[in-house]
């Protein structure tokens, strides 16, 4: 990676395990700032480096606790606007709030676009996300979106299982992720297949078949979050039912509510692979997770912004440690 004496690259304090892998892959140690959360919950930042006239990248996922975590980073970008910094770029590996993004009934909030209005309002002139749940948010924002994927992280990682060709399905778990699973097919060279899902109410799925040829198939489900894991159990079990040789199970986002460590510890899946744009604590590991980084694609990503390079390019490379 080429070093810019212009470029900051400063961690909140959801991920700063990824955060510091990016710096590192950029060859940047993390800025220093200091995040303090007092006793009757009110956060409070401090930047302890010169950042005037620099191009500044701070990474924090809005993930749990989502609220602390987007009031924390909305403070860390008027901190950086107070101190002259040149650009703030926000790197949110996870996009908290995403899933609310319309109205599905009456009276209800859009809380996707209004969190893209506190961003904009506090001072970050550009967003770069993993795996938006929904395309459309990146026109919630008035300023540019970097929207990155984790598919090809996932090529490559099945790519080396020897994951692909005629013995795989791309799996989606609603017609929602076709688009998702389509795209990962076409790299692996293989067929998809759908389930059909009803979902009278959030977090309750109801699988009502396979649409496709999965028996004797290793499958592979693709999907942009897990939350409590009921929709992705269920749909691993019907396609052991179908006759599925094996089952995969890839995510960018691994959210895991509730029970959904135990859900799918105990399911027929043989692997759940995940990045690392949430930080799991240790209670939320179990054996049959496995992680890939998402820290060379995010580097990569700040050195075609700085360089002011497409940013589409990057999604072509797979070796993201190079």
């Amino acid at each position: 990676m080429v070093k810019s004496e212009n470029v900051k690259i400063f961690a909140g304090t959801s991920n700063v395990a990824l955060a510091t892998k990016i710096a590192e892959r950029y060859g940047l140690p993390l800025g220093e700032a200091e995040v303090v959360r007092f006793k009757d919950g009110e956060v409070f930042v401090k930047i302890d480096e010169t950042v005037r006239g620099r191009d500044v990248f701070v990474v924090q996922s809005t993930s749990e606790p989502v609220n602390e975590n987007l009031m924390e980073l909305l403070i860390f970008i008027d901190a950086l606007k107070r101190a002259s910094a040149k650009s703030i770029t926000v790197i949110i590996p996870y996009y908290g709030y995403a899933r609310q993004d319309r109205k599905s009934s009456p009276r209800e909030p859009i809380t996707s676009k209004l969190v893209a209005n506190l961003l904009t309002k506090s001072g970050a002139n550009r967003i770069v996300a993993m795996d938006l749940h929904a395309d459309q948010i990146q026109g919630f924002f008035d300023i540019p979106v970097d929207h990155m994927q984790a598919l090809p992280l996932m090529v490559k990682y099945f790519m080396k299982k020897g994951l692909y060709g005629d013995d795989v399905v791309v799996v989606s778990p609603d017609i929602g992720g076709v688009k998702r699973a389509r795209k990962l097919a076409e790299w692996l060279d293989c067929k998809i297949a759908i389930i059909d899902k009803r979902r009278p109410k959030p977090n309750v799925a109801e699988i009502m078949g396979v649409l496709g040829d999965v028996s004797g198939k290793n499958c592979i489900m693709v999907d942009d979050m897990i939350d409590t894991g009921g929709t992705i159990v269920a749909g691993i079990e019907m396609l052991k039912e179908k006759g599925a040789k094996s089952v995969h199970v890839a995510c960018t986002h691994p959210v895991f509510s509730g029970p959904a460590v135990e859900r799918l510890q105990n399911s027929s899946a043989d692997e759940v692979v995940v990045t690392d744009t949430i930080k799991l604590p240790e209670d939320k590991m179990f054996p049959k997770l496995k992680t890939v980084s998402v820290a060379g694609l995010l580097a990569k990503t700040i050195e075609n912004i700085e360089n002011c390079l497409p940013v589409s390019d990057v999604f072509e490379m797979f070796d993201f440690d190079k």
